[in-house]
């Protein structure tokens, strides 16, 4: 599926000409940019909207395959955090932190609580690696993240609930997103989403809420901040 099939679903969703959001019109227009063997990043952005909850977003295929955990991601290995895929986002949604309008899909406040890269760990039978994009689409895949806040080995792994073994209505099936080995060190568990701060300004939900010159888009029409 190319980058630009990729991200359908979350254009169609969005009035580019009432949210601050990214289109990713930008990622396309560098399709031809030289790769580098970076490894791939990820990001965990905070999203006050109708509900609270985090998103969890890995670079896979040139978008960032994305999941709603409404408890946040846990350092507690015990913690098994139910993770909800959501649309693949642009890229450039990684670095997106501001006011989505009231009325607008996602309406609300985002931070990036945490960014970094991570690494695929996830191996078949015979202890070959297997592709990270194969990994999900099995429904498995670990990798040892490498962010500011969260470290170490992680799995995602897809289930089927009851509704769906039996052809209910449920559209989609759900993830787990835990925390493999042991818990790391002290604060272990999911931070308070009210008094977090972001990874890239070190400012609150509220704080950004609040600040006039966050990306928001004016009524007066245009884009500012």
């Amino acid at each position: 599926m190319s980058e630009k099939d990729g991200l359908r679903t979350y254009r169609g969703k969005r009035n580019f000409g009432k949210t601050s959001e990214p289109s990713g019109e930008r990622a396309a227009r560098d399709e031809a940019a030289p790769e580098t063997e970076d490894e791939p990043t990820f990001v965990v952005q905070i999203h006050d909207a109708s509900t609270m909850h985090f998103d969890f977003r890995l670079e896979v295929d040139g978008v960032l395959k994305s999941w709603s955990v409404p408890k946040g991601p846990s350092t507690d290995p015990h913690d098994k955090r139910l993770a909800i895929p959501t649309e693949d986002h642009p890229l450039e949604y990684r670095d997106f932190e501001g006011v989505i309008p009231e009325g607008e899909y996602g309406g609300g406040t985002v931070i990036v609580w945490d960014r970094g890269t991570y690494r695929p760990t996830s191996h078949d039978k015979r202890d070959r690696p297997v592709p990270f994009g194969e990994a999900l689409e099995k429904g498995h895949a670990t990798f040892d993240l490498h962010g500011e806040k969260l470290r170490g080995q992680f799995a995602l792994t897809r289930f089927h609930g009851r509704e769906e073994k039996s052809g209910g209505s449920a559209k989609k099936p759900t993830w787990l997103l835990v925390r493999a080995g042991s818990a790391r060190g002290k604060g272990s568990g999911t931070p308070d989403p009210r008094r977090a701060r972001s990874a890239r300004s070190g400012r609150t939900l509220r704080q950004v809420a609040e600040d006039p010159n966050a990306p928001r888009w004016d009524s007066n029409g245009g884009e500012r901040g």
